[in-house]
């Protein structure tokens, strides 16, 4: 477990300023609630095994003890290094970027299930978007009753959804929830 270097730093900031964009600095700079120091810590990003943590300094410290091989986890994995050097974003951040998310969509609850099976979103999928959504921008996917699915990146702007037919992606898939149960042994 070490802090994150420049370029690391650099691509994981790169990352989450696509979804939460200027919130970016309320996650940053967010007071840590858990800990037995009368002061409260900060929240910080470490690298553990090619994986980000994001989790409270007292965590951090009261973690050095334990020898690395040993240690599994380190509070909210929010993403991990490919072996190309990329960052890829994990369904473990799904909650942090929901709180903080810029760009919204919400689904039809017939549609929630295709999306949750990995599907990318179609406009006839969409309930709701957030005004001022760019192509490329990240997008927090949630149900009607505003409960997070997953996210992905817009591939059409606001104004251009409202032109588009049925059949054309508005979203492409990156994560859901539904990855718990596909992927379980590799999460």
């Amino acid at each position: 477990m070490r802090p994150l270097d420049e370029k690391e730093t650099t691509a994981v900031f790169e990352k989450l300023f696509k979804f939460v964009g200027p919130n970016l600095k309320h996650i940053i700079d967010r007071p840590a609630a858990e800990g037995c120091e009368a002061e409260p810590g900060r929240y910080c990003f470490r690298l553990h095994r090619n994986r980000v943590y994001y989790a409270s300094e007292s965590l951090v410290r009261r973690a050095v003890s334990v020898a690395r091989p040993k240690l599994v986890s380190l509070g909210l994995p929010i993403g991990k290094f490919t072996k190309s050097g990329q960052f890829r974003l994990t369904i473990h951040s799904l909650d942090l970027l929901s709180a903080h998310a810029r760009n919204k969509i919400w689904l039809k609850p017939a549609s929630e299930m295709s999306f949750l099976y990995g599907n990318s979103v179609t406009k006839s999928m969409l309930a709701r978007i957030t005004e001022n959504c760019k192509a490329g921008d990240g997008v927090v996917v949630l149900s009607m009753s505003d409960l997070p699915l997953g996210f992905g990146v817009a591939a059409r702007s606001t104004q251009e959804c409202r032109k588009t037919d049925a059949n054309a992606v508005v979203v492409h898939h990156q994560a859901d929830t539904g990855e718990y149960l596909r992927n379980e042994e590799e999460l």
